[in-house]
């Protein structure tokens, strides 16, 4: 179902509201040991090993942890990358960086890369995406930047080969019924919580 832009744009924000007030509201205990579970999930479900190019976000504090996943990940002799956001000013072009040396925060207080070893979006193998939330089919909440769903548009014109795997990490909670469906979503695979794995409709 798809909503007038003014329509869904209110209710997403509402949502947003709801969910980041749940997130806030976790122990540091609490958050910490939901980080350790998502990622065994992610590691037992998706079978990361040696050689795989994995992205992966750097959290925000209200976000599921992503330490515990690239620890795991880079056990597993996984090839790490974290996005950089395109530093001039009004771009919202995403790139993919190998993980390594030092971490700076972007305009945004995200930490990124510094490095030079990028990637193409298209040659990644699983991306994990930081959600606000999501839905059975799919569908991803964000913070409104739209910068995943700009960085992996191109797989709205794919029929068969849908790689990088879209998968998103957040806590179990963070599910809701229904999304609406905006024109420039683009659907997650899967989604690994605290909980579990969940396929989703569309993958």
């Amino acid at each position: 179902m798809t909503l007038p832009d003014s329509t869904l744009g209110a209710a997403r924000r509402a949502l947003r509201a709801e969910l980041g007030a749940r997130r806030r509201a976790l122990s540091a205990p609490e958050r910490a040991a939901a980080a350790r579970r998502a990622a065994r999930h992610a590691d037992r479900f998706l079978q990361l090993a040696a050689g795989q190019r994995i992205a992966v976000y750097a959290a925000l504090p209200a976000e599921l942890d992503s330490a515990p996943l690239i620890a795991l990940a880079q056990s597993r002799g996984c090839r790490v990358y974290l996005p950089r956001i395109d530093r001039r000013r009004r771009s919202r072009a995403m790139r993919f960086v190998e993980l390594g040396g030092p971490l700076r925060a972007n305009r945004l207080g995200i930490d990124e890369p510094e490095g030079t070893r990028t990637i193409g979006a298209r040659w990644l193998d699983v991306v994990f995406l930081p959600l606000v939330g999501f839905d059975a089919c799919g569908l991803r909440l964000g913070t409104g930047g739209g910068f995943y769903d700009r960085a992996f548009a191109f797989r709205q014109l794919r029929h068969t080969w849908h790689k990088p795997l879209l998968v998103g990490f957040g806590y179990a909670f963070q599910q809701v019924g229904r999304l609406s469906a905006a024109p420039h979503d683009v659907a997650m695979d899967a989604v690994v919580t605290d909980r579990g794995f969940l396929r989703c409709a569309t993958g």
